[in-house]
């Protein structure tokens, strides 16, 4: 029984999907990398609420060839009785969101503890924070890098089981939240 995983299929119904949960799509590409045969899946989204805002989420599915050659190995060992494979394929699931220079940034212990409590463990989040300075007399410029990671389940893909409803709940909290308190953070100190 050969059966193999479509996994620009997954994608298509994902960006779907993440209409449903309140994402914009803008955005969407794909890469492969000629030596390794490593594959990114990448989709551009911003919630409904920040159309033109500062705070936009890049979403990258990783497909590791390992992962899905070993699973088409296992496909192929199965006899004509469907056999579920056990649930040990995984692909990785990363956002990124973008938020512009900050003047006036967030503590990021505070912005951490509240974005971790937003995501849980369903996108578990790092925050982190990088001070760049154009000129030696210049005030810093903090860019703030916000960053979570999920995991596809390719058996769960393949059986049409894998719809991410929770991460796309948790991502879209995590945008709404960093929508909400950017132009704070964008505005000059007085």
């Amino acid at each position: 029984m050969a059966m193999t995983v479509d996994i620009a299929g997954f994608i298509a119904d994902f960006k779907e999907h993440a209409t449903e949960h309140g994402f914009h799509v803008h955005d969407e590409r794909h890469f492969v990398e000629t030596y390794s045969l490593r594959q990114s899946f990448e989709v551009d989204v911003h919630p409904e609420a920040g159309c033109g805002g500062p705070i936009d989420l890049h979403v990258a599915l990783d497909v590791d060839p390992r992962v899905v050659l070993n699973l088409r190995e296992k496909l192929e060992e199965i006899t004509e009785e469907w056999e579920e494979p056990e649930d040990e394929y995984h692909l990785d699931l990363y956002f990124n969101w973008a938020v512009p220079p900050l003047h006036n940034p967030p503590d990021l212990l505070i912005l951490a503890t509240d974005l971790a409590g937003l995501a849980g463990t369903v996108v578990p989040i790092e925050v982190s924070a990088i001070d760049s300075f154009g000129a030696v007399t210049d005030a810093p410029e903090r860019r703030l890098m916000v960053q979570g990671k999920s995991s596809v389940s390719l058996v769960d893909v393949l059986t049409g089981r894998e719809q991410l409803c929770e991460v796309l709940d948790a991502s879209r909290e995590v945008s709404e939240y960093l929508l909400d308190r950017v132009g704070g953070w964008m505005e000059l100190p007085t």
